[in-house]
């Protein structure tokens, strides 16, 4: 493993553990006997999370989502009475507020995530991840919700394509949204992180099923680079934000990051496909050669919490001078911090990564697996 940059990563424990975070110490006290939302809740965020709490002392998990064979699924999967379903989209500000009454903690995941597609129908972007989030932080507010973490992406850092802009604007209502909440008792904090191994619509499931149908592996550039985190590490991110987070904050988790060529490489011989062919397609509409999951204006002013960065809210008021005549000194020394930069794991360390991944061990011991099940 070579190390680009100073920024810390600590590897996973045996047996593929989380390597650290809320998951390996205990669902928060505070979840006792209380009511916890997640909308977009039967994505692969939403199904880790169930997997984390579901014998927690949480008296209900609500699953908000618009998809109702997905609700169905995870009703007969987890065949547990603490699950309640919720059918209704976040762009419907009616259907958000009647799944949020009577809840105390809202985690935020709904989004539309897929690059190529927020690209050709950008409104459907904007109408789902930016004007979405209002409705559900208005709903929260409204009805006196404790705690809501929104979940966001490194695309949001100096985006370049649809899915990022919309991204980074629903960063934007998040935190002008937590202004002024102090002694409501609502907080709305939020989360930021890079890619998900084995999450629906990731690389890592797509590069698995061409192996596995003898279809050649498209790497659009094998020189691309991107942080590299398991569905556990992410899990712990929110419940790190949850515990920690004021308003208007957002947590990032530092991560080391692979390049594309290599996690190809890795993923095929983890599956006994050493000679497998690799093809360069090219970058596709919108992608970037690498991301960044802090900008070097919030590098400078950035708390660093050892795993964790936190990222404080822009306090500043519309006073002109602020904003024209005064500069920030500390933006000039800082630098981002992207997936060039970041620790970079080797082919070796890449494929310890994967392994975090139990669909990625079962592969590798020539099993089958469910990525959606079980990443």
């Amino acid at each position: 493993m070579s190390k680009a940059f100073s920024h810390s990563f600590r590897p996973a424990g045996p047996n593929g553990a989380a390597a650290f975070g809320a998951c390996s110490k205990g669902i928060p006290a505070t979840f006792a006997g209380r009511v916890l939302a997640i909308t977009g809740g039967t994505g692969s965020f939403g199904n880790a999370l169930v997997r984390a709490t579901i014998q927690s002392d949480l008296a209900e998990i609500r699953i908000f989502s618009r998809d109702e064979k997905k609700q169905d699924d995870m009703r007969k999967r987890y065949g547990s009475a603490k699950l309640r379903f919720y059918l209704g989209d976040v762009r419907d500000a009616r259907s958000v507020e009647r799944a949020l009454r009577g809840v105390d903690f809202v985690f935020h995941a709904a989004a539309l995530k897929q690059v190529p597609s927020c690209e050709f129908h950008p409104m459907e972007a904007v109408r789902t991840n930016v004007l979405g989030t209002e409705n559900v932080l208005s709903a929260a507010i409204n009805l006196g919700v404790k705690t809501v973490v929104c979940l966001s992406t490194d695309k949001a850092v100096y985006p370049i394509n649809v899915m990022g802009i919309s991204k980074a604007m629903m960063e934007k209502v998040m935190v002008a949204m937590s202004r002024n909440l102090e002694g409501t008792g609502t907080v709305i904090c939020g989360t930021r992180y890079g890619n998900v191994m084995g999450s629906r619509g990731s690389v890592v499931p797509l590069f698995v099923s061409q192996a596995l149908t003898g279809r050649p592996l498209t790497v659009t550039d094998p020189a691309m680079t991107r942080f590299m985190m398991t569905l556990d590490d992410a899990v712990a991110l929110v419940m790190y934000a949850f515990e920690n987070g004021g308003n208007g904050d957002i947590f990032v988790q530092k991560a080391p990051a692979s390049t594309v060529g290599t996690l190809a490489r890795a993923i095929i011989e983890l599956m006994g496909k050493p000679g497998h062919r690799i093809d360069e397609i090219g970058t596709r509409h919108g992608e970037k050669l690498y991301e960044a999951l802090l900008s070097r204006e919030e590098m400078a002013c950035a708390e660093d919490r050892g795993e964790y960065y936190r990222i404080p809210p822009d306090a500043r008021d519309l006073n002109y001078t602020v904003y024209v005549e005064s500069g920030e000194q500390r933006i000039n020394r800082a630098e981002d911090y992207n997936s060039h930069n970041t620790t970079r794991l080797d082919l070796a360390a890449t494929k310890e990564m994967l392994l975090r991944v139990e669909a990625m061990r079962r592969l590798a011991r020539g099993e089958p697996a469910d990525f959606d099940h079980e990443a």
